[in-house]
């Protein structure tokens, strides 16, 4: 069973890590993640993103196979006084040959677990209406908050709704 072969850790050096990401951000976006970057995505761009990710702010998670990135989410702690107890999901993202295998289930409940740790008790993100990550949210006890109309394009112009999600503890 693959789902067994699947480790998640806390990446907290991007430099040795940031080619294979980048890879991962490409290949996702290629075929139509809806994570912020239209296609074609140049790799050196893919890179400069990574690059500029890692912040005390930012924890980055990637599940490995056989030391394989194949899949990575972000937990970003708010840190404004008002809003110290939230944290948001981003970019939660499987390399497209291990979909639906059970790797964002496993980096969601990483990243939950962890917001946990930092003393967060309320999670929020926002997805692409009609996306599987909607069933994958919804599944694992997110709540739907209500929609944005037109709030990203994709590569042929058009403007999709997002979908807005929070789950407490």
């Amino acid at each position: 069973m693959l789902i067994n072969k699947v480790q998640i850790e806390q990446v907290k050096i991007i430099d040795k890590h940031v080619d294979e990401l980048s890879e991962l951000l490409v290949k996702v976006v290629e075929n139509d993640a809806s994570i912020g970057f239209l296609p074609p995505l140049q790799f050196s761009d893919a890179n400069k993103y990574w690059l500029n990710v890692l912040n005390p702010e930012v924890l980055l998670f990637v599940a490995k196979i056989n030391n394989q990135i194949v899949g990575s989410v972000q937990l970003q702690l708010c840190t404004k006084q008002n809003s110290s107890h939230r944290a948001e999901i981003a970019k939660l993202m499987t390399d497209i040959n291990y979909r639906r295998n059970g790797i964002g289930r496993l980096l969601m409940n990483k990243a939950e677990e962890r917001a946990k740790q930092e003393g967060r008790s309320l999670l929020v993100l926002d997805t692409r209406e009609g996306d599987p990550s909607n069933l994958l949210y919804s599944s694992i006890g997110y709540i739907q908050a209500g929609k944005i109309p037109y709030y990203a394009k994709s590569a042929n112009g058009q403007l999709h709704s997002t979908v807005l999600y929070y789950k407490s503890f």
